[in-house]
Order: C-alpha cells, then structure tokens, then sequence
C-alpha cells in the first residue's frame, strides 16, 4: 500500500503550563520541547506507523530549523519531497495547559508545495491514498490523481475552487473555519466527517459515531484532528467502509491524546 501526504510542516516549541497566560500576565513553563508538527508533518508520522511507509509533498524555510524539520520527519520514517523557500521555516508556539488543552500561536507564513516545486508528482497516479492539508487548486488536482483523496475542510476555499470530487473531507467542530457541508463542495465529497472530541462526531450522510475510549492517560490534544485524518486516509485506502474506516481514525485521534505533542516521546 501507497500511502502520501501533501501539505504543510510547522517546527513547533511546546510550553507545558498550568493556564495560559491571560492579558499582562507572566506564566513560567514546566516543560518545554520541540519537534516537526502541523498538519502535514503529523498526518505523515501516523501514516509511517500505520502503512509502513508515506511519502510527504511540503516545502521548508531556507534556514537551519527548515533542514533541522526535514530531519527529524525523516528520522521518523517519513519519506519527504520538498521544495525550499527563501524565507525561515514556519513556527508555532503551543501552550499546553493543565487540562491538556492545546492553544497555537503561528510564526510565520505557511509553506505549502507548488506545482512549480520539482517534486515527483507523477507518483501521485500510483498511489493509494492521499491526505492534503494544504496547497493551491493545481497541487490539489495532483493529489487527485490518487485513487482516494481525502481533504482537511481547512482548505475549504480551495476545495471549492478545485471543483474536484473528493472522497472524503474532514474537519472539527470546534473549529469556526473547519466547518463545511458537501451542498458547500461542487461536484461535491462523497462523505464529510465532523469530529467534536469525546463526543465522537458526525457523518454526512451516515449520522453519529462514537468517539473511542482513550488506551491511556490524557497527555494533550495536539495533533489529535489529523491523526484523526491520517486514520480515515489509511482506511479508505485500504478498501474499508467509510464506517470501518472512521472507527480506524477515531482510535488514532484517541492513541494521539495518549502521546505527547505531536508524536509522543522520542525513541
């Protein structure tokens, strides 16, 4: 099984403290590390572990933190392909509070691959399935050459757009710009999932499904939404139902609040 991630990489520094600081407040950290994160870095790192192998389309800052997140993906099994921007890799700064609530302040502007960058994009057409996080209405067309395509509702501008049939896209409920219909898609997703934390989520068409019991204690939310994602992308590409393929993901948001950050521990 083929398996890709187009999308994006942010080098994230994690702040474990008990709140957030609130306007004019000082708040001293408990734990600080980092490591390679956002959407696609995460997507790409469970889809190493469940497939075996992925291969990651992305770009990186020009700088040593770009060079250092290529790294570190690598390192960790992920098979990249990037273009390279003159500007400093993309940063975030995660507060994780005592409730393991995660609040994300981003640095930087966001690199996505361009059809431009000279990345292999004809493997796309042999690929199983393919999770897009982030790239313009071309990249997303070469995405679409997999056989199954699945879309964050992050990039709902561009979905729309595109006008492209996409299998799947998935988004939080929590999240104000995540939110999306398939009447919003033209010719529109065969399925949207709506994911809403310990209450499980939402299937359009299907219904309610149940979010899966946590295999160990809480650590923080990070990196939960598109492990989720990761999850459904492997599935579908497996041949599964929508149903198997949504249990799959909702075990994978679950193992990910169980892990630190964005990919737990270092070995």
């Amino acid at each position: 099984m083929r398996v890709a991630v187009v999308g994006h990489v942010e080098w994230a520094e994690f702040l474990r403290v008990e709140r957030v600081p609130s306007q004019g407040e000082i708040v001293h950290a408990l734990e600080r590390w980092e490591e390679p994160a956002g959407g696609g870095g995460v997507a790409a790192v469970q889809l190493a572990a469940l497939a075996g192998n992925v291969t990651l389309y992305t770009a990186f800052g020009g700088d040593a933190l770009g060079r250092r997140a290529r790294t570190e993906l690598e390192r960790r099994g992920v098979h990249v392909h990037a273009g390279t921007r003159p500007e400093p890799q993309r940063c975030a700064l995660v507060y994780i509070d005592e409730s393991g609530e995660r609040t994300i302040t981003v640095i930087g502007p966001r690199h996505a691959p361009r059809l431009a960058d000279p990345l292999p994009w004809e493997e796309l057409a042999e690929t199983d399935a393919v999770y897009f996080t982030a790239g313009g209405v071309e990249v997303l067309q070469q995405a679409r050459r997999a056989r199954v395509l699945v879309a964050t509702s992050r990039e709902r501008r561009t979905l729309v757009d595109a006008g492209l049939a996409i299998d799947a896209v998935v988004g939080s409920r929590e999240d104000d710009a995540e939110q999306v219909a398939p009447a919003d898609l033209d010719p529109g997703a065969q399925v949207v999932v709506t994911t809403a934390g310990a209450l499980g989520g939402w299937l359009r068409p299907g219904g309610p499904f149940r979010a899966v019991k946590l295999p160990g204690p809480l650590e923080d939310s990070y990196g939960a939404g598109d492990s989720f994602a990761a999850g459904l992308t492997y599935g579908l590409g497996r041949g599964w139902s929508v149903d198997e393929a949504v249990a799959a993901a909702a075990a994978c948001g679950a193992e990910a609040l169980t892990r630190r950050g964005a990919h737990g521990l270092p070995d």
